[in-house]
């Protein structure tokens, strides 16, 4: 049942006949290393033509036409593989990246880690790559990002002002800058996982496999290409990349890639904080926030990316902030299945509500007023997280607002309270306030009461609210009235 056996239909080999399931490739390993790849014909796989995005066709049409090679590359091959709709199509070619820019007018350069062509059609945007060199010895090497659009994007003009500087790595051997460029042989150990590394080829609609990804995409497996310690220490972000993987696609993690990341987590506490937040946005708003959250603390690296929530759930596991959070991922999930709007603010008002509610809790017990008390607690523990993940202000801002009208919900009588209906954050306050109530930390009556008054004309609204209000007897002392005319001044008699 080997697929790739020499002589099987549909797949031949360049060079001498091995089994590729088992001889498998690593980087870091080269007495085992071979630059001879599979090959699945256009007969034994199913990505077409018609399942590739229009504008991604006229590159690789383009380059291949002026000479040079193109490949589909990365995850829009696995995604059509296992019969997902790509959200992307990232491009391989032989090309430079200059060369790349001369094919077409719409193309603007970018990255200072790895310089990459963006070839714009109207909102789409196909990235090419150029491909990379390989490395001799324990020389680390960068995966590269473009199967999932990860970057350092920077302007063209940082680019040209450091030519030659095409390589950096920082004290933990972490990659800062790699500009080297090679061929699909040696690009292909440079890539992170197996499903990842399947090159497709416009020029006769193959599948060119070097590393037995077609294989374990076929069995559900990610695998690391290379010794994954030093892939990790490399890149700590393919240690979330891994995570994302595993959520998003059902693979089953392969033991080797999975058993040192607990171990190396804390490698993550150098990574930059901007791009952690990119990262973590990757992996709650992609439609398998909660298998990712799950993933992320059973793999110890929650405590790394939120180290106040973590330890909330860690004290109060099944308290209320861990059932709110539980539900708030839920329906994340279910809005971004549905394709609904997404908002980054009310997913880290989600993560962080545990922290945030313990903050205004204190708050709370020195006498501040509660809309006070919690919009302090969120800028407390928003300062504390944006040193592991960038919080910028467009999300910490209406996080907070957006809390701290929270408390507004339980003033419901007279017509001023009305107003809440018309305060900008309203919706996703309302949103809260029942996520809030399915978690048991508010009353289910009072979320119903908000929900049924939208439904209602201004005057019903009105009649509802005032009914509210106290009896007459029982309103308690009436207000002095305020006296009209102002002060007398002292001295001065009467009006007559």
């Amino acid at each position: 049942d080997e697929p790739f056996g020499p002589g099987e239909r549909g797949v031949y080999y360049i060079g001498p006949p091995i089994d590729h399931k088992r001889a498998r490739c690593f980087l870091n390993e080269p007495s085992h290393r071979t630059h001879e790849p599979v090959i699945i014909e256009r007969a034994d796989h199913p990505v077409s033509r018609s399942l590739i995005a229009g504008s991604a066709l006229k590159v690789l049409y383009r380059l291949k036409d002026a000479g040079y090679e193109g490949f589909l590359v990365g995850g829009c091959v696995r995604d059509i593989l296992i019969g997902i709709t790509p959200k992307d199509f990232d491009v391989a070619t032989d090309a430079l990246p200059d060369e790349v820019r001369s094919l077409f007018r719409n193309c603007r350069l970018i990255g200072r880690r790895f310089r990459l062509a963006h070839v714009r059609f109207g909102d789409q945007i196909i990235e090419v790559a150029t491909f990379r060199a390989e490395h001799g010895g324990d020389e680390p090497d960068l995966e590269g990002s473009i199967e999932e659009g990860e970057g350092d994007a920077e302007v063209e003009s940082e680019l040209a002002a450091d030519p030659d500087d095409r390589r950096v790595l920082d004290d933990r051997g972490r990659l800062l800058r790699d500009n080297i460029y090679g061929s699909i042989e040696q690009d292909v150990w440079r890539r992170d996982f197996t499903c990842n590394a399947l090159y497709y080829n416009i020029r006769d609609f193959s599948i060119w496999d070097y590393v037995g990804g077609f294989a374990d995409v076929e069995a559900r497996v990610l695998r690391l290409i290379g010794d994954p310690e030093t892939r990790y220490r490399e890149d700590p972000v393919r240690m979330l990349r891994a995570v994302r993987f595993q959520a998003k696609l059902g693979f089953t993690m392969d033991p080797a890639t999975a058993d040192p990341i607990p171990r190396l987590a804390a490698l993550v506490d150098g990574v930059p904080p901007a791009r952690l937040l990119d990262e973590v946005q990757k992996l709650y708003l992609s439609g398998c926030a909660l298998r990712s959250h799950e993933l992320l603390r059973q793999h110890r690296l929650l405590e790394h990316l939120f180290p106040a929530t973590a330890a909330h759930l860690a004290a109060e596991p099944d308290g209320m902030a861990s059932r709110l959070l539980r539900a708030g991922l839920e329906s994340t999930d279910l809005r971004a299945r549905s394709g609904r709007t997404l908002t980054p603010m009310f997913l880290f008002a989600v993560l962080l509500f545990g922290p945030i509610s313990v903050a205004a809790q204190r708050r709370f017990d020195r006498g501040l007023p509660a809309s006070q008390a919690i919009a302090e607690a969120c800028d407390e523990v928003v300062s504390g997280q944006a040193r592991r993940i960038s919080l910028p202000k467009r999300y910490s801002i209406p996080m907070r607002e957006m809390l701290a009208l929270q408390p507004r919900f339980h003033r419901r009588a007279g017509r001023k309270a009305l107003s809440l209906l018309t305060h900008p954050r309203f919706r996703a306050a309302y949103d809260f306030l029942l996520l809030r109530a399915a978690a048991g930390a508010e009353d289910p009556e009072l979320a119903r009461w908000w929900t049924e008054i939208q439904d209602l004309s201004q005057e019903q609204r009105e009649e509802r609210a005032e009914a509210l209000l106290p009896e007459a007897g029982e309103a308690g002392p009436a207000k002095r009235r305020r006296r009209r005319g102002g002060r007398r001044r002292a001295g001065s008699s009467p009006p007559a």
